[in-house]
């Protein structure tokens, strides 16, 4: 139930920006221009620059995502993409920091609202559904193979102690007294 509810805002959004893109690109457009734009040479041909694209690309990003996450598929995936576009939408139209009065309360408001949203996702990217976490198996199988190690080299010390002691009497026994 959670994970619909979170993503419910971010397919939302992602429509808006879609009907809307150049509404969108135009308070992108000063985030752009500094992030994007004096790098804009080193990046490939095939690389969208220009605000309008980049709003359509988020707007995709937004509804795969959140479909994705709303659905459990690839929750994790699907969260962390999610948390990309969240920052780069809050940094881009709610840089609250800017602004005085009332349009500066309002655009605080929506920076906190979606550094909340930014917490939910860190919750559902680290959330493994009560599976084991990669960090968990890989310390008990590290455990694991260090016993199977320990417990190899116990019985090769055994062997070899074993086969030297044989080694030893065949000797006395060859040697003349």
């Amino acid at each position: 139930m959670a994970r619909p509810l979170l993503s419910a805002i971010f397919i939302s959004g992602g429509i808006t920006a879609l009907r809307d893109a150049e509404g969108h690109a135009q308070v992108a457009k000063p985030l752009v221009d500094k992030a994007v734009a004096p790098n804009a040479d080193a990046l490939p041909d095939a690389v969208p620059t220009d605000p309008v694209n980049l709003v359509r690309i988020d707007g995709a990003v937004k509804i795969a995502a959140g479909s994705m996450l709303a659905l459990g598929k690839f929750p994790r995936l699907s969260s962390i993409l999610l948390l990309g576009s969240l920052t780069s939408t809050t940094a881009a139209a709610h840089r609250f920091w800017e602004h005085q009065g009332e349009e500066r309360q309002q655009h605080m408001v929506h920076f906190i609202k979606n550094a909340g949203l930014a917490g939910g996702l860190l919750l559902a990217a680290a959330d493994t559904e009560g599976k084991p976490s990669v960090g968990w198996r890989a310390k008990r199988t590290a455990r694991d193979v260090g016993k199977q190690v320990q417990g190899t080299t116990g019985a090769v010390q055994k062997r070899a102690a074993k086969a030297t002691g044989k080694a030893n009497k065949t000797l006395e026994s060859a040697l003349p007294r």
